[in-house]
């Protein structure tokens, strides 16, 4: 785990996208299609307002979120909208979205068929995540029913989750599949956030998720 720290949230932004846009030209240097795996939430959202302006090939990447609200598309609360939204314009509009979600199907029913979307981008290239005060990442919520099957060293691909504390079904890659990605980035903002991360390294896994994609990560922190 390595923790970089800024100034501000511009900074941070500017510096997080540039990372990127060089792990993608590094990754696209020596692979046909690359995949780019990121959080929703407002947190991202500069980042992509940065990074979706950078002249590379972005024909041959694959964007997709690290988790759904199992929502329409056009939703405002859907992660698929801000991404198309604020990362895949300008340049990046070039780039192919995988969506991970299917509504109005039942998304227990349609898991398969998303799955088969997913498993031939794995491992994932670069996985862009970001952490609620909570300690949950991506939508591996603290004590929700199936987190201990998705934070599983044998965890299919997704799982579908339940959180009492969210209005919606979510479905998210598991603790697995952000481990095995090739590059990590974990971007919060706010003392809340910081201080829930020191939490987190002293607490079980399924009380602090978040520790699940702790080794290896890049965790850039502002306030």
């Amino acid at each position: 785990m390595t923790l970089e720290t800024y100034p501000d949230r511009e900074i941070l932004a500017m510096d997080v996208a540039d990372k990127l846009a060089s792990e993608l030209r590094a990754a696209l240097a020596q692979k046909d299609v690359v995949s780019l795996a990121v959080a929703g939430g407002t947190t991202p959202g500069p980042i992509f307002d940065v990074l979706c302006d950078v002249d590379l090939d972005w024909d041959r990447v694959r964007v997709l979120p690290t988790d759904e609200r199992w929502v329409p598309e056009d939703d405002p609360r859907s992660n698929a909208k801000l991404i198309r939204e604020r990362l895949l314009t300008g340049r990046a509009a070039a780039a192919v979205q995988v969506p991970m979600a299917a509504a109005p199907q039942d998304p227990d029913t349609a898991l398969a068929e998303l799955e088969s979307r997913i498993a031939p981008l794995l491992p994932l290239d670069i996985v862009v995540l970001g952490m609620g005060a909570d300690m949950h990442t991506a939508s591996l919520f603290p004590g929700t029913p199936g987190l201990a099957d998705a934070l599983a060293p044998n965890a299919p691909v997704l799982a579908v989750l339940r959180p009492e504390s969210q209005p919606e079904v979510r479905v998210s890659l598991t603790a697995r599949v952000l481990q095995d990605a090739m590059r990590t980035h974990l971007v919060i903002t706010g003392a809340d956030k910081r201080e829930a991360l020191d939490r987190a390294r002293q607490l079980p896994l399924e009380e602090a998720p978040v520790r699940a994609i702790l080794g290896g990560t890049t965790i850039h922190w502002a306030e």
